[in-house]
């Protein structure tokens, strides 16, 4: 619910009408989706340990993950275009769509698939992707340690080519997360109908097995 409420504000911080200007807004609108994502992790790590897993939970955790990329990403189309493409945006929400109905499909054919490691390599490389886009658009790079306002320090942080390779990165693999999820989808759904047309046809034997015997058993 947290992360859900965090929305309208991150839209806020990221948009033109903004009170808070120069360096303060980037850092104001990362701070403020670092703890949302930290948060997924949290709220995870407490239902299991707990055992609070509730079916209110199992709906709102994804929907509230898919919003807040969602936001991010069309945010930024405007927010850094140099970095965010509109058709970058485009395809991760299309990807979550994707996942989202055959994740319902799943569900219709009573059986659930297990997030992969690629995607969860995805959704780290989401959140870099995003905090870095937000913070490219005040700065290029950083300079950490003594003397960092006269660009000099301990080492430098390519805050742009990091940008750009994250993006770049997470679009890959979350083309290859789509492909992933559909292949594993694909193989339990065909084993789903394997074994629903075995059901079907022990049931048809046993029916026409009855149907025979029946007929019988009222002659003797």
């Amino acid at each position: 619910m947290s992360r859900i409420a965090c929305l309208p504000l991150l839209i806020w911080l990221l948009s033109a009408s903004s009170p808070i200007t120069g360096h303060a807004q980037e850092v104001a609108a990362s701070l403020l989706f670092i703890l949302a994502a930290i948060t997924d992790g949290l709220d995870g790590y407490l239902a299991r340990k707990r055992g609070q897993i509730t079916t209110i939970g199992m709906l709102l955790d994804p929907l509230a993950d898919k919003m807040l990329v969602t936001a991010g990403y069309v945010c930024l189309v405007s927010f850094n275009p140099h970095v965010v493409k509109p058709w970058i945006a485009v395809l991760v929400i299309g990807r979550e769509f994707l996942v989202s109905g055959l994740r319902s499909i799943a569900a219709n054919e009573g059986f659930t698939i297990d997030a992969s490691e690629v995607g969860k390599l995805k959704t780290v490389l989401q959140i870099v992707s995003v905090v870095a886009a937000i913070l490219d658009r005040g700065w290029n790079a950083w300079w950490v340690g003594p003397g960092w306002r006269n660009d000099t320090g301990w080492f430098f942080v390519p805050v742009h080519i990091i940008a750009v390779t994250a993006i770049y990165w997470m679009t890959f693999v979350s083309i290859l997360s789509a492909i992933d999820y559909f292949v594993a989808f694909w193989s339990k759904l065909d084993h789903a109908s394997q074994v629903s047309r075995k059901k079907r046809s022990r049931l048809m034997s046993r029916k026409k097995t009855v149907a025979a015997v029946g007929p019988t058993a009222g002659n003797a």
